[in-house]
C-alpha cells in the first residue's frame, strides 16, 4: 500500500482542505551497480581530493558554486539555511486557470492529493468545482525544504493530483536552436500536406495507454533472467550498416500511406473507409424492428 510522503492542507481563500500527498509514479527503470569485474564485489565511492590523493572527511566537504573554471564562491550551509523557504504544510493557491492554457512542457512529477483527516467533505467540494468550471489551481507549496510551483487538478471523478512544475526561465526557448529556425523557412505544397494529412487520419484512433509497453526494460529483465540461470548469451556483432539514401518526400507519403491501407486491408481513403461503417451500423441498430412485426402477425 502506498505511503504518503507529506500532509498539509489547501488553502484558497478562507477555506482549507487537509491533504496528504503519495507520489503518483514509480519508475520501472532496471538499475544497475558497478561492479569490480575481477572479484565481483561492488565499488564504494569516496570523495577523494585530486591535488593530494587523500579522501576528504564528509565534515570538510563545503558547497561551492564555479564562477570561472578553478574559481569558486563557498557559500556555508548557514548562509544558505538563513534563505531557505518558509517552512509551511500550506499548498496555497494563488489563481484558478484554464487547463488548456498550461502547455504540458512546464509539467515536471506527477503527484496525488489524498483528503486528510476531516477534509472528505471540503476535498470533495474542491474536486467538484474545479471539474464542473474546468479549471486547474496554480499553487506554491514546500516540499524538501524547496518551494515548489505546482499545478492542482481533477483526476477523473474522484482524485486531486498535483504536478510540479518548472518556471519559464527554466524552459529552453525554441528559437534558440538553429534547425527549428530553419525549418520554419521550408514551403510546403498542398499535395503534400493533404497525403501527410490522410497519413495521419489513417493511423489516428482512440489513446489507449495499455497498448504501450517498455519492451526494452522487459528484454532487459529476460537477460537477466537468463543470465542468473547459468545460459551463456551469445552476442553477435552488428554490421555497419550504409547510410541509406533519403527516400523522395512525396514517394515516402504514398508508400507510407499503401502501408497502412494494406495493414488494415483497405484500399480506399481512410474517410472512405469510415463511411461503411457508419452504414453497417446503422443497419444492426434497425434490425432490432423486425421481431414486433413477426409477434403481430401471429396474433393475427
Amino acid at each position: 500500500m502506498p505511503r504518503s510522503i507529506w500532509t498539509g492542507a489547501i488553502s484558497f481563500g478562507l477555506v482549507t482542505v487537509p491533504v496528504k500527498l503519495y507520489s503518483a509514479v514509480s519508475r520501472k527503470s532496471v538499475r544497475f551497480h558497478q561492479l569490480n569485474k575481477e572479484t565481483g564485489v561492488r565499488i564504494q565511492q569516496k570523495r577523494v581530493d585530486p591535488t593530494t590523493g587523500e579522501e576528504v572527511p564528509y565534515e570538510d566537504v563545503v558547497k561551492g558554486y564555479e564562477l570561472t573554471p578553478d574559481r569558486y564562491v563557498i557559500v556555508e550551509p548557514g548562509e544558505l539555511e538563513a534563505l531557505d523557504p518558509k517552512k509551511t504544510k500550506s499548498i496555497e493557491i494563488e489563481d484558478f486557470v484554464a487547463h488548456d492554457e498550461i502547455d504540458p512542457i512546464y509539467f515536471d512529477h506527477p503527484y496525488y492529493l489524498a483528503p486528510g483527516p476531516g477534509g472528505a467533505k471540503p476535498y470533495r467540494l474542491l474536486l467538484e468545482a474545479m471539474r464542473e468550471t474546468g479549471r486547474v489551481a496554480i499553487a506554491n507549496v514546500v516540499i524538501r525544504q524547496k518551494q515548489q510551483l505546482v499545478a492542482v487538478r481533477p483526476m477523473g471523478d474522484s482524485a486531486l493530483s498535483m504536478s510540479t512544475m518548472v518556471y519559464p526561465d527554466e524552459v529552453v526557448d525554441p528559437s534558440s536552436i538553429d534547425e527549428l529556425a530553419a525549418a520554419e523557412d521550408v514551403e510546403i505544397n498542398k499535395r503534400e500536406l493533404d497525403i501527410a494529412k490522410q497519413l495521419v487520419d489513417s493511423l489516428a484512433g482512440p489513446f489507449e495507454l495499455e497498448k504501450y509497453q517498455d519492451t526494452y526494460r522487459e528484454e532487459v529483465l529476460a537477460l537477466i533472467e537468463r543470465k542468473a540461470q547459468g545460459e551463456e548469451i551469445a552476442v553477435q556483432p552488428t554490421a555497419e550498416e550504409d547510410a541509406a539514401p533519403v527516400p523522395d518526400l512525396m514517394s515516402a507519403l504514398k508508400a507510407s500511406l499503401d502501408a497502412v491501407k494494406a495493414r488494415d486491408g483497405n484500399g480506399g481513403s481512410s474517410s472512405s473507409t469510415k463511411k461503411p461503417a457508419a452504414k453497417k451500423s446503422s443497419a444492426k441498430k434497425s434490425a432490432p424492428k423486425k421481431p414486433p412485426a413477426k409477434k403481430a402477425a401471429a396474433k393475427g
